[in-house]
């Protein structure tokens, strides 16, 4: 294999060598048997060593504790920090600059489409319209897909049309059908739109170190700074070529008619967006981001991936030998939270995005496989980032289970020898403590949700205004169930798909607004 061949991989078929593969096929395994093997060990051993699987619960809670006022503290200091990022404006911090113009800085925004309304994406654009940024610094490219038909097509035309003169440039993409190697969804959208863009580029002349490339989701709402703060960050980030940008990503778009469980799960991704902001050692690119055109035309966007967004940033940490970073931006982008025409419907397209989103844990043969590759990084760091994306996803898989279901198993199974003894009458008033003083991160995640909230719109009728008011603090006592139904459950579904070698394809969410 090529020194970088590596970089292309998405599965372990796609390796000639039969050790190779064989080597990958073991490597997607390995996610399924740690969360599998953990929660079927607990069933075992609460019969035959109670005492031991007793303590280990014990221990998990404690440890489980320690994570929840370690997390809470970066979920408040991420919040303020994002707050003061909100209130600041960006473009008077640009002209403070000394030595770079911020002026020769053009945003080459990305926005995939498949089937989505017209009425969705206006309001995707119009939000760049509305930005401080001058728009004769702005390239759109509407990637859209051939399979989605030829209504779409004539969309994007009308589009085109209507917003071309209002930015530099308003350019339409389309993404071929069926193309051999990639994988029918966002990723193979952006690389296509991105081969188009350098065209363009290329033809204009304008240098590839004066070009932020943004991938956005389509939904996703730009507020008036993002442009101007991102420039900022990149001229005076010390390396800038060599780093990505990552906003912290809400879901207000819709989140007023969002169910209470999408509410509370959406609102739980951007905490955890915010809390990785605060430990940017560990933080990977995350839906929409902003990428320097050198990177994303060099490195090369992946097209035969689903979870695009985090590949993007391990291809170019590896293609870079360990010299690359994600660049927190405390500032936020607005996206949807999930929402259907029913709410049974939701709760199946909740479930099938966490399941997408956790099919990030093939991103872990993907960099044990790098790391053997790659001489050129220490040890030491690939042990640290192996042991930050095994653990995510293993907590991801079993820590909700194990916290609110597993818990009780010795004292079920564990027989008399075991229920008679003390450490069974103090197993479940531990555990029971532990878990109401780590109540205290729910509260914290519930105070400071109401704080991020919008207003609510006017054109709702009072009765409906009262209702979603009086139970925004209090869907937070649905955080359990969510954790498990939407959290364990697709976590889990995809470790097993992985292990088993059941790749999964892309599945866009569907948009629903109300």
């Amino acid at each position: 294999m090529d020194k970088k061949d590596y970089l292309d991989i998405s599965k372990a078929s796609d390796l000639k060598n039969p050790r190779e593969r064989i080597l990958y096929r073991f490597f997607e395994m390995i996610p399924g048997i740690l969360s599998l093997g953990t929660l079927l060990g607990v069933l075992v051993l609460s019969w035959i060593l109670p005492s031991a699987v007793a303590i280990f619960v014990i221990c998990f809670c404690f440890y489980y504790l320690f994570r929840i006022f370690y997390f809470s503290l970066h979920q408040i200091i991420g919040y303020f920090r994002t707050k003061a990022h909100m209130k600041k404006d960006w473009l008077k911090e640009l002209k403070k600059i000394r030595g770079k113009d911020w002026k020769d800085i053009y945003h080459a925004v990305i926005l995939p489409t498949y089937k989505e309304s017209e009425e969705l994406i206006r309001e995707s654009l119009d939000s760049i319209i509305k930005s401080s940024y001058p728009k004769e610094k702005i390239i759109i490219v509407l990637a859209i897909e051939q399979r989605a038909g030829e209504q779409f097509e004539r969309t994007a035309e009308i589009l085109a049309k209507e917003y071309s003169g209002k930015f530099y440039k308003f350019l339409v993409s389309v993404h071929l059908n069926n193309i051999k190697g990639e994988i029918g969804g966002k990723g193979s959208n952006v690389a296509n739109a991105g081969k188009f863009l350098k065209e363009v580029i290329d033809n204009l002349k304008i240098p590839y170190e004066n070009i932020l490339v943004s991938t956005f989701d389509i939904d996703t709402k730009v507020y008036a700074q993002y442009f101007a703060c991102v420039t900022y960050y990149y001229l005076t980030e010390e390396n800038p070529l060599q780093a990505s940008y990552q906003p912290v990503p809400v879901y207000n778009n819709n989140i007023w008619s969002a169910p209470a469980f999408a509410r509370v799960v959406s609102t739980s991704n951007t905490f955890w967006q915010m809390i990785q902001q605060e430990r940017a050692e560990k933080l990977t690119t995350y839906s929409s981001h902003s990428i320097p055109a050198k990177v994303f035309f060099e490195v090369g966007y992946p097209a035969n991936v689903v979870s695009d967004d985090s590949r993007i940033f391990w291809k170019a940490y590896f293609y870079y030998n360990g010299n690359y970073r994600v660049v927190p931006i405390y500032y936020m982008v607005s996206m949807d939270a999930v929402m259907a025409k029913n709410l049974w419907r939701t709760g199946i397209n909740q479930y099938k995005q966490q399941k997408r989103w956790a099919w990030g844990c093939a991103e872990i043969p993907y960099m044990m496989f790098g790391f053997l590759k790659n001489k050129n990084i220490s040890f030491l760091t690939k042990f640290s980032h192996l042991f930050t994306i095994l653990e995510g996803f293993w907590s991801w898989a079993t820590a909700a289970l194990l916290l609110f279901l597993l818990g009780w198993l010795p004292i079920l199974l564990g027989g008399k020898s075991f229920n008679f003894t003390v450490l069974s009458f103090n197993l479940p008033i531990l555990t029971g403590r532990i878990m109401t003083i780590s109540m205290v991160g729910m509260i914290v995640s519930a105070i400071l949700s109401t704080m991020l909230l919008p207003p609510i719109p006017n054109d709702m009728k009072w009765h409906i205004r009262w209702y979603k008011k009086s139970t925004v603090f209090l869907q937070w006592l649905l955080l359990p169930v969510t954790l498990i139904l939407f959290g364990s459950f697709p976590a889990l579904d995809a470790q097993i798909r992985l292990m088993l070698g059941k790749y999964l394809g892309f599945w866009v969410t569907e948009k629903v607004r109300k």
